[in-house]
């Protein structure tokens, strides 16, 4: 890969007339992440749990669903409640495990193939650098994120139609509203899912381990779940990065519900900006010069 990174970059230079920067790392990260494996694991996983839960549908049709959870006696009657039932249970552990894939890997890589001291040689700034990776990560997320819903829609619309829903207020919202709102929930999710973002970062940064770095981040996040539940602590709820994976629930009632998005923008800034902070920091500062 180190190989064919130094034509890149040359050809950059040659088209330019001046050294390549962010977007040339950018576009290089791309192309990396098409040759590993871990890339299309995490696709897979976002196409499989939608296309897994209307298979589930399709054969307990029959059956009733009951009140089990939000939108459970819908399954049967609108294939836009698909993409909303994966995001009420994937921040659990699929989609941090997803995002986990890139982000814990990005910069642990280049620890891990000695990579690292060659890239800095070819007339990029590690800010540069730094950028471009976490907009690769970025990136991967929204599109992992965005396939899921896609699937989900399509998917539950085959089998239970392109039928209008209930919100959690209570009101019948036509199809094509519908599905505007789950597009609309789908960017809410994606704030605390860029503090996870950020989280894993983090972790690739200061590991240097990639296996370490995703393992910590999906640990980071089934610690904060289980913080939620544990007795007493009720008052700390609103402010678990935890709880901001469901803020996008306040698009499906009537009036909409802003309060939960906006605190998700803050709290999600507390943990997201300060992780980010320090892979800055330790990237920046690393000391690469024995290899």
């Amino acid at each position: 890969m180190t190989a064919l990174a130094a034509p890149v970059r040359q050809a950059s230079t040659e088209a330019t007339g001046k050294a390549p920067g962010v977007w040339a790392v950018y576009r290089w990260e791309l192309v990396k992440l098409r040759y590993q494996k871990r890339t299309y694991l995490g696709l897979a996983a976002s196409v499989l749990a939608p296309l897994l839960l209307v298979l589930a549908i399709n054969l307990r049709s029959g059956a009733g669903h009951g009140d089990a959870f939000a939108f459970s006696n819908y399954l049967t009657r609108s294939g836009l409640v698909v993409p909303l039932v994966i995001l009420l249970f994937g921040a659990i552990w699929m989609f941090p495990l997803i995002v986990a894939l890139v982000a814990g890997d990005i910069f642990a890589s280049e620890d891990h193939n000695g990579t690292l001291k060659t890239v800095l040689t070819r007339s990029l700034e590690r800010q540069q650098i730094f950028a471009g990776k976490m907009l690769v990560a970025a990136t991967y997320a929204v599109f992992a994120i965005m396939l899921s819903g896609t699937v989900g829609v399509v998917a539950g619309s085959l089998q239970s139609g392109f039928n209008s829903l209930q919100s959690l207020s209570g009101t019948i919202v036509s199809a094509p509203k519908g599905l505007e709102l789950v597009y609309a929930s789908l960017v809410v999710y994606l704030i605390p899912t860029a503090a996870i973002v950020a989280i894993g970062l983090m972790l690739s940064t200061l590991t240097r381990n990639s296996a370490a770095a995703v393992v910590g981040t999906l640990m980071f996040s089934l610690l904060i779940q289980l913080i939620g539940i544990l007795p007493g602590m009720g008052g700390a709820q609103p402010y678990l990065l935890s709880t901001q994976f469901n803020a996008w629930q306040g698009l499906l009632r009537t009036p909409t519900d802003w309060v939960p998005i906006i605190r998700a923008l803050w709290v999600c800034a507390l943990y997201g900006v300060p992780a980010l902070l320090v892979a800055f920091l330790v990237f920046i500062r690393r000391d690469v010069a024995g290899g």
